[in-house]
């Protein structure tokens, strides 16, 4: 699957511009890290920008890890022909489907969806609304405001910073480096 292919199957089942803002916000960290990895950019991407496609229309309240969200989206991107080692990447980003990440590719998407989602949450609540003036220290302190974006999983942005082996701060930073060129198309700045 190409990324036009994945990028037509992610808007044909999400029609909410805030989750496709976040699956690109997430393709861009993928594609960063893959990058400094010397990985492939390209299927790295797709997994960030697939990661989340099939959560609108099956959003798995119950976390079960068989079925919804992610189960249902890896079933039809399996009968796409789409490689083993992608679909376990995405379901092992869903922590309660038990699928362990193993790879460097799965650690990453873990690593960063949280992460990615946060990031934008505390550039919104900006003056600016900008990632440019976005320090490391601001979302360090705003990962311990248990009130501010609660949706996000702190123990998940925790944990995905120590399954790469890369201090938090140093993951952020690169986070946020992956996003800025981007931010309008994310709706910030």
């Amino acid at each position: 699957m190409n990324r036009d292919e994945a990028l037509a199957l992610m808007h044909e089942y999400t029609p909410s511009e805030a989750l496709r803002k976040h699956m690109y916000a997430v393709e861009a960290a993928m594609r960063a890290y893959a990058r400094k990895s010397s990985e492939d950019e390209e299927t790295w991407g797709i997994v960030g920008l697939l990661h989340d496609f099939d959560y609108e229309k099956y959003p798995n309240a119950n976390r079960s890890p068989t079925e919804e969200h992610p189960s249902h989206g890896v079933g039809v991107l399996r009968q796409q022909g789409v490689s083993e080692v992608v679909l376990l990447a995405i379901m092992g980003h869903a922590a309660y489907t038990g699928v362990p990440r193993e790879t460097p590719m799965a650690k990453t998407l873990f690593a960063v969806d949280e992460l990615c989602g946060f990031v934008v949450a505390c550039a919104l609540v900006r003056p600016s609304k900008s990632l440019k003036d976005l320090e490391v220290a601001s979302v360090k302190k705003k990962l311990k405001d248990k009130a501010f974006a609660r949706g996000v999983n702190r123990e998940e942005v925790y944990q995905g910073a120590t399954e790469l082996g890369v201090p938090l701060e140093e993951h952020i930073q690169f986070v946020l480096e992956a996003l800025r060129p981007m931010e309008q198309m994310l709706g910030l700045g």
